[in-house]
Formats: structure tokens, sequence, C-alpha cells
């Protein structure tokens, strides 16, 4: 396959402006980083669509308390609810670069999106933020009743690291005896801290998400080597993965992360997991946060939309 037409414009842009002076993920600080990623992203975002209602909540975690944003549709409830969890590498993101993203996928699934500021890396490393992200899922398992979400019917959703958390929070979930999740949505995920897969030779240069800057979010995120093999960094390295819910996983053809979210998908469908994989060809890592340029963003909204109304028809 060959790049989709939007997608090389991009790449050519991107490539011009390195050549140009401008420093890569690994050759910048991390608030120059934070920076630069709200700034990449944010006319690629789309509009920023009214919801029903939007509202911050804080909740206790592990030594000090994290903030949910709550977005809910119109409609009669109670709603399904959908854990969102930014990417950025465990390092960057915030509940504000992915507040458009978020409210669009609120309207679209007509569900309840909780989006989870964890703590992020280096200040706050392995496993602070997945800690949140599972304490954020609780929380709402035990309270989002409230709000008029459904804990019956919770999904675990994310891009890159986010999907990284999405498919890990179900694993605790399932070791720790709950909260019980009903699905799971892995855009483009990390399951794996090898760096050594086809797809990593295959694209870890010259496709935005490069090999260096993988390492560098590594770093920054790990405290040592041996981390990387925990399951609850690197889901693929679990002994067990039976019992978990249903999965719809995406992935890019120029993606170095694409070979590793689908042995995870395989893996999941070996265990007996009903598992939808859904590979874009021709397209990079964070495309979804690009709807302005990717109709494949518009496109996974949809199949997230659709995958959500099937897999939750009984209910209605």
């Amino acid at each position: 396959m060959t790049l989709q037409p939007a997608v090389k414009n991009l790449l050519n842009q991107i490539y011009a402006a390195f050549e140009s002076g401008v420093p890569k993920i690994e050759e910048m600080s991390v608030q120059e980083n934070r920076d630069g990623l709200l700034a990449f992203y944010k006319d690629l975002r789309g509009e920023v669509q009214e919801v029903a209602k939007v509202e911050d909540v804080q909740i206790p975690v592990d030594g000090s308390e994290i903030t949910l944003r709550l977005y809910t549709p119109e409609g009669q409830g109670p709603f399904p609810v959908i854990m969102f969890f930014h990417g950025g590498g465990w390092v960057l993101g915030d509940l504000e670069i992915v507040d458009p993203i978020c409210r669009s996928l609120s309207n679209s699934t007509e569900c309840l999106v909780v989006s989870v500021d964890y703590r992020l890396a280096p200040e706050y490393k392995f496993p602070v933020g997945i800690e949140d992200c599972y304490a954020a899922t609780k929380w709402a398992s035990e309270n989002i009743a409230k709000h008029n979400g459904d804990p019956s019917r919770i999904v675990t959703c994310g891009d890159s690291a986010g999907g990284n958390l999405a498919a890990v929070i179900p694993l605790m979930a399932k070791d720790r005896g709950g909260p019980n999740i009903a699905y799971q949505i892995i855009l483009y995920g990390v399951t794996d801290f090898s760096f050594s897969t086809k797809s990593y030779l295959e694209n870890g240069k010259g496709f935005y998400l490069e090999t260096t800057a993988m390492r560098w979010f590594a770093d920054q995120y790990f405290n040592n080597e041996e981390e990387k093999l925990n399951p609850y960094a690197s889901p693929i390295l679990a002994k067990d993965v039976s019992g978990l819910p249903p999965a719809l996983v995406f992935t890019c053809e120029y993606d170095v992360l694409r070979d590793e979210g689908e042995a995870y998908a395989n893996r999941l469908k070996e265990a007996g997991i009903p598992v939808e994989v859904v590979r874009y060809d021709g397209q990079i890592h964070g495309f979804f946060w690009m709807p302005v340029l990717m109709d494949d963003a518009k496109d996974a909204m949809n199949k997230i939309t659709n995958a959500i109304k099937k897999q939750f028809s009984a209910f209605v």
C-alpha cells in the first residue's frame, strides 16, 4: 500500500519543519513537548460540539486527587459509560487537548464519557498513571449512577498510551475482582516495549511517531528496564487474558505500534474473546485526533459508535 494523500501531505510538512530546524520529540524537554503537542493538534481536532452537560469532578487517588471531566449527551439515560484515557506517551496530554474529541465521542455514541486527567511521567512514573486510571474506573463503577451513567455498561477507551491504559485497566480489574468492564476499545495502543516488531523495523523512521520518540517516552515513564516486562505495562505479556471483555482494536499500516496491537488482538481471540480488528491502510499514528484532515478519524468514530450500540443492543 501507499500513503493516503492527506497523510503524505502532512508528513511532508512535518519533515520539512524538522529540516528547517524544528526539534523532534526526543530533542525537546518535557514541557516543550507538552506545549508542542497542543500546538500541533489544536486546529486538527474539529469543531467543539455542544453536549448536554460537562462537569469536572475531583476524586481521591493515592496521595493526591485527580480531575475527571464528565460529558453527558442529550437523552434520558442512564447512559453507557466510556472511560477515556488520552494519548501522549504517558508524558503529554490533558483534559483540554482531548476536549473536542470527547465531546464528539459522547454525542456520536450517546454515552457518558469520563475523560481521566491521570498524573503524567516523568513527575509520576509507572505505575502511578495506571493506578489513577484504575481508581477512576472504580470510582465510576461506584458513583456514576448519580450522574445518570449505567455502571453495568462501562467501556475502557483510549488512543496510543491511552490505548495501552484501555487494555491494562481490564486486566487490573480482572486481577483485583472488579470493577466490571463490558467492552474495551484500543486505538493504536502500546502493548509491548520490546521495540522489535516488524512494524518497528518498517516504520521506525519517517512516519511521525518514530522509534527514537517511543524510546524517549519509555525513558520518561519507567523507573527501570524490568518494569517494561510488567503486564500492566506490556499487556501482551499477561499470562492469562481469558475472561477479559470483548474488544475493538484499531491499527495503522504506517505505525510502529501496528504489529503489537494486532498481536494483542490475536491473543484475545485465542482466549475466546470476541475481537474486531480494523487496520487503516495508508495511515499513520495519531489520526484519531485529526478529523479535520483524516476521513479515517470520522470512520473510526462511526465504527466505535456502531460497536458500542451493537454491544449494548440487549439493553435497548
